[in-house]
């Protein structure tokens, strides 16, 4: 059971079935008090007069019977000391009693014992019908229906505050740091509402500074890399031309990476897309297939997004597969989903991902075992920018083993 107010509303009916269980057992097998023991005797005093003695025959004591038979509403019973039955009167004879008193529901029992070693066995009945029995179920079970209305609000109240601290909690994960809890209270249930605003508002903050430093550094990093671009130009003529054409890799693969860090804390910072507008997929799909040398095929689907981040999912997908193609030729496809939307396809026939990582090279900066970082390397960026654009638009990307060798990149995107 998952809802925490059933869980104590529950509870707190089973405690009172059991207490009054166990108070009924306990009853049952308390001892006779010293009161009772008293008005016991009293009893047994008043019977030894009223009953014949042992002398007496079996019609005189039967006749007595009946006569306190009819008085106390009971069956009466007498027994000789050797158990044998003497006399009876009311309903049917009484078995030998086995104990001095015991209760049920429809009736109660008692033994007494007489002069000269007699016993007298009664039993009482409780109820009278049928009727009166289902009175009285109906009675406790308007009892425990009117505890059970009682109880519920009092129990909703106590786990409604933290169903909306849950909420709260879930919205923050998924997010939106600005997300508050109300305050409720002085219990426990405030305090943790208080901490967990407090954790809130620090997470926010530094979610904050490292986004406005992350963008600051990109931006401040921009400048030299431009005045390299522009010294390199000018030693177009130097006698190193290939380090020159070095260092120009190496500048734009910093700035590569300088590009992608600010998409991607951009992406971070976006609850929402704007300036979404109608997307050709299979056009753009070809164009960047066109420049990469890649196989595309498909049917045209139109999706509504974001055209610049989807080319750059296409992009950096293409070039992926590229660039672990091993010299193979990269195929791509895309084709429509029955309940809207596309579905994209990027294969290659290079070594393909293994099972454990085909979940960890969507992680910003992971590179596989045994990949050395230099030219052609990537800058761990792209196919976690290609999940972080698809789950904007409402998809997904996996990483899918391909027959025959090599690997299989599937994106799907809402319409």
């Amino acid at each position: 059971m998952r809802r925490l107010y059933l869980q104590i509303y529950l509870t707190f009916v089973a405690t009172l079935l059991l207490f009054g269980v166990l108070g009924l057992v306990a009853w049952w097998l308390a001892p006779p008090s010293a009161h009772q023991e008293r008005m016991r005797t009293g009893m047994e005093a008043l019977l030894g007069d009223l009953l014949p003695g042992a002398d007496a025959s079996a019609d005189e004591v039967e006749k007595t019977l009946e006569t306190l038979a009819d008085r106390l509403v009971s069956d009466l019973a007498v027994y000789d000391a050797q158990g044998r039955l003497v006399a009876s009167a009311g309903g049917s004879p009484l078995p030998p009693p086995t104990r001095r008193a015991e209760g049920g529901f429809r009736h109660w029992r008692a033994a007494f014992d007489l002069p000269g070693g007699r016993v007298l066995a009664l039993r009482h009945q409780l109820l009278e019908s049928e009727r009166e029995a289902v009175h009285l179920l109906v009675a406790l079970c308007l009892l425990a229906a009117a505890f059970a209305i009682g109880a519920y609000p009092v129990v909703r109240r106590i786990t409604a505050r933290l169903e909306r601290l849950r909420g709260r909690v879930e919205e923050l994960g998924a997010g939106d740091l600005r997300t508050r809890v109300e305050v409720e209270g002085r219990d426990e249930v405030a305090d943790l509402a208080r901490s967990f605003n407090r954790a809130a508002q620090r997470i926010e903050r530094l979610v904050e500074a490292q986004r406005t430093l992350l963008a600051s550094a990109s931006h401040e990093l921009r400048s030299p890399l431009t005045r390299i671009r522009v010294a390199i130009e000018l030693l177009a003529g130097s006698e190193r031309p290939e380090l020159r054409e070095r260092v120009s890799r190496d500048v734009e693969e910093l700035d590569a990476l300088i590009g992608e860090i600010l998409l991607a804390s951009r992406l971070d910072a976006l609850d929402a897309l704007e300036g979404r507008e109608d997307v050709d997929l299979l056009a753009l799909l070809a164009e960047e297939g066109a420049r990469t040398g890649a196989r595309v095929e498909g049917e045209p689907v139109s999706i509504q997004g974001h055209a610049r981040l989807l080319r750059h999912l296409v992009r950096n997908l293409l070039a992926n597969a590229v660039r672990h193609a091993a010299g193979s030729p990269v195929e791509a496809c895309v084709s429509p989903l029955d309940a809207g939307g596309a579905r994209l396809f990027v294969a290659d026939r290079g070594p393909g991902v293994s099972e454990p990582e085909r979940e960890r090279i969507f992680e910003p900066f992971y590179r596989r075992a045994g990949t050395r970082s230099g030219e052609g390397a990537g800058v761990g960026l792209g196919l976690a920018l290609v999940r972080r654009i698809a789950r904007h638009h409402g998809g997904e990307v996996r990483c899918l083993p391909r027959e025959g060798g090599g690997s299989c990149f599937e994106v799907t995107l809402a319409g």
